[in-house]
């Protein structure tokens, strides 16, 4: 039986959202060694980098460069 989202109970998608993005971004730059100050600076920029583009300009910006 569906849910109201129409997903079957126990499926549901991962919850997801800007902040749980910025963290995953902080978990990965900490892992890889950068600076406090670093961290700090790219995750203020992604606070503009999310107002100004869309979930799909995003993806297409991961699949098009050469990371």
């Amino acid at each position: 039986m569906e849910n109201a989202f129409g997903t079957f109970p126990g499926f549901e998608p991962d919850e997801w959202n800007n902040d749980a993005c910025r963290g995953y971004v902080i978990m990965a730059m900490e892992d890889c060694g950068f600076s406090k100050k670093d961290i700090r600076r790219v995750v203020g920029q992604l606070y503009e980098v999310f107002d100004l583009n869309s979930v799909e300009d995003a993806k297409q910006k991961f699949h098009s460069s050469p990371y």
